[in-house]
């Protein structure tokens, strides 16, 4: 998938970053696809940095768009939905500090879905505002650790190769524990 993202930007240089913040706000509308073929895509494309940037920017603007969507279109259906996740619960029952602090740390989880997160919060009181700073704050170190993976994984030397084999350790131990209960 990541190939596809990179040759759709470079046939179209002019509007790759238009294309690249136009798939992350899809993406994050989506609720749960994960975002790390356009984070790959965008590395490749525009470099570490810039694409780093590019794909940080384009996950605060999902996350803001996601949320406004979810509060004006989906409110009522989120809240049922929510009532079967009693941790989430506890977000759409909470505003202020509270909401924030927890938005930021589950933004930092890179295991937790991000349209999961937005779900619950737009379903709660949380202002739309403390959403986005909160959402934006968390979102960068997991986004920092996801573009380095990324990297070390395309330049496939010993760092990317030991990424790898933590993810995939990581991906049977979740595998195997959620299998059991």
């Amino acid at each position: 998938m990541t190939e596809q993202l990179f040759s759709l930007l470079a046939d179209f240089p002019q509007g790759a970053l238009a294309i690249s913040l136009l798939l992350s706000i899809t993406v994050a509308v989506l609720g749960l696809v994960p975002s790390v073929f356009i984070t790959a895509a965008n590395i490749l494309f525009f470099g570490f940095w810039k694409g780093t940037a590019i794909s940080f920017a384009g996950e605060a603007l999902g996350a803001a768009v996601s949320f406004w969507l979810y509060r004006k279109g989906f409110k009522a259906a989120i809240q049922q939905k929510l009532c079967t996740y009693p941790r989430l619960q506890k977000l759409v029952n909470t505003d202020g500090k509270e909401a924030f602090l927890m938005i930021v740390s589950l933004r930092l989880l890179p295991f937790v879905p991000s349209g999961v997160v937005t779900f619950a919060a737009a379903a709660g009181k949380v202002s739309a505002a403390l959403f986005i700073v909160a959402s934006t704050i968390g979102k960068a170190p997991a986004l920092l650790l996801e573009a380095y993976s990324v990297n070390a994984v395309t330049e496939w030397g010993t760092e990317g190769k030991i990424v790898l084999t933590v993810l995939a350790v990581a991906g049977i131990y979740l595998f195997l524990v959620k299998g059991e209960k």
